[in-house]
């Protein structure tokens, strides 16, 4: 049986390592009858977000309903089981007693996949009778609506000395002797994650009755070297075949071995028999693409046929000699990038979400296009209008539109965005998109003032509606190309079929 499970803290007092969350979690349900919030627990997989849920669960005699955003995304599913938990009680079949919704991954509702989820969680936080746990990893992943409906505590990563002990514990629970330098290594090798080494001690125990820092070092060399060893196999050393069974006992996904065979490949590797096995990692790369997109694993197998097989047949000639190896540069590059990518993929949520598109589409359609519009804030209408309609923050706007984060320009157009989504939620309007006086002018008043800002922004209404047009449709695009120029005509019917009764212009036509 997985430790992990066997040994979960049944109380919150045995949680470790989070001392200060603990009790914060405990005052907030201890005072839950006053303030009726629900909590977000975030921070890092591993430290103990989920297990404290369920121990305060227990503790206060709770029962739970659990739900994992990654299973359950649309709107009906959690308005029917959240919803019915968190507000009649139904689904515990009339037990008395408060009952707790936990929902695990909530910073996994985003883009057109969950078909409304996010809204229906960020709604039901503020209605829920009963109390309500999120779970997630990423607190600025969740929407900002979500994160301003709920409290939030922060789980940090569990040291080494709140992690020896519990090592110390279960050790003497599974009668496992053990020397002290040997539970260290084990700690310093999880940086923080107490999960990850229970899991490597109980890896670790697997029939032996003592653990010694000799077993650590072992065990952690024999992974690290397998990929090296693997390396000399498939780039040097054996046929097709042979590769291709190898890399069966290589502690790697697909995924990493196809970057650990192409960053060092080319160091063996050099004219045809270099191009030829390019040739087999791009079709693997295809394969782990559809793997991706579909989640169909079963296309792994033709991913590892080439990255492996493949790579070990373009070899033309007896490589020799030692090489060194190291690990792929992709790492260490996605580190350096991360925050960005986090705070593109954040943009790109909020465009899916008011879209109805999925985040690929955001991310490489619509962010450029929004990028050249409301470059460096020239177009300061446009920009505000749009940081109210995807509810960004000055780091966001500063993203999109190459501008300092820290500007006064950047500052008061995000002012200036918020007050205008506090209208038209007074008006409920529509779209923070509409127009500023949309239902006081006329439709055709509304049309030229569209026309006359998109000529001001030096040719953005024309990307504006060539974006917008349908690329099967040549008319159509002449049509919207025409509009953007300011003409009007019978060829502009198209695209006034496609603003929106109320007038609205702007980005929107994008969508």
């Amino acid at each position: 049986m997985d430790w992990t499970e066997k040994y979960r803290p049944s109380s919150l007092s045995e949680i470790r390592g989070n001392d200060k969350a603990r009790d914060a979690l405990q005052e907030w349900a201890d005072t839950w009858e006053d303030h009726r919030e629900a909590v977000v627990l975030h921070g890092s997989p591993g430290i103990g977000k989920t297990s404290a849920a369920h121990a305060l669960a227990n503790d206060e005699g709770w029962s739970v309903i659990e739900l994992n955003a990654s299973d359950s995304r649309t709107k009906d599913v959690i308005e029917r089981v959240a919803g019915e938990a968190a507000k009649s009680g139904t689904l515990t079949m009339g037990e008395a007693g408060r009952r707790v919704v936990i929902l695990d991954e909530a910073d996994n509702l985003h883009g057109n996949v969950d078909r409304g989820g996010s809204a229906a969680i960020t709604s039901l936080v503020k209605e829920a009778s009963q109390p309500m746990i999120l779970i997630a990893n990423e607190f600025y992943d969740m929407s900002r609506g979500l994160r301003n409906a709920c409290e939030d505590i922060e789980f940090r990563d569990v040291s080494k000395r709140s992690i020896v002990p519990v090592l110390r514990d279960l050790c003497r629970k599974e009668g496992i002797e053990y020397d002290d330098d040997a539970l260290d290594q084990i700690a310093d090798m999880n940086s923080g994650d107490l999960r990850g080494a229970v899991k490597d001690l109980q890896a670790l125990a697997e029939g032996r009755d003592r653990i010694t820092a000799d077993d650590v070092v072992t065990g952690e060399r024999d992974r690290t070297e397998g990929v090296f060893n693997y390396l000399d196999t498939v780039i040097k050393e054996a046929g097709a075949e042979e590769a291709l069974k190898a890399s069966y006992d290589v502690d790697e996904t697909p995924d990493d071995l196809i970057n650990w065979i192409e960053d060092n490949m080319p160091k063996d590797y050099e004219g045809e028999e270099l191009a030829v096995a390019y040739d087999f990692l791009a079709n693997a790369d295809v394969w782990l693409g559809r793997v991706r997109a579909t989640q169909n694993y079963t296309f792994w197998r033709y991913a590892s046929d080439n990255m492996t097989a493949g790579v070990a047949a373009a070899r033309r000639e007896p490589k020799g000699g030692w090489t060194r190896y190291g690990p792929p540069s992709y790492w260490s590059k996605l580190g350096r990038s991360r925050g960005t990518r986090n705070t593109r993929d954040y943009i790109a949520q909020q465009i899916a979400e008011a879209g109805g598109v999925s985040m690929s589409t955001a991310r490489r359609e619509i962010l450029p296009h929004l990028s050249v519009m409301t470059h460096h804030c020239k177009n300061r209408e446009l920009t505000v209008a749009m940081a109210a309609k995807y509810d960004l923050d000055p780091k966001h706007v500063s993203f999109i539109t190459g501008s300092g984060e820290d500007t006064n320009k950047v500052q008061s157009i995000v002012e200036d965005a918020e007050r205008l989504r506090e209208e038209r939620a007074v008006e409920n309007a529509g779209g923070a998109f509409d127009n500023a006086h949309a239902g006081e002018t006329e439709p055709e008043e509304a049309d030229d003032e569209a026309a006359d800002a998109d000529a001001a922004d030096s040719g953005a209404g024309a990307a504006q509606a060539s974006l917008g047009a349908t690329p099967s449709d040549e008319e159509s695009a002449e049509s919207s190309s025409t509009d953007a120029s300011g003409s009007d005509g019978d060829d502009s019917a198209d695209q006034d079929d496609a603003e929106d009764d109320d007038g609205q212009a702007g980005l929107t036509d994008f969508m």
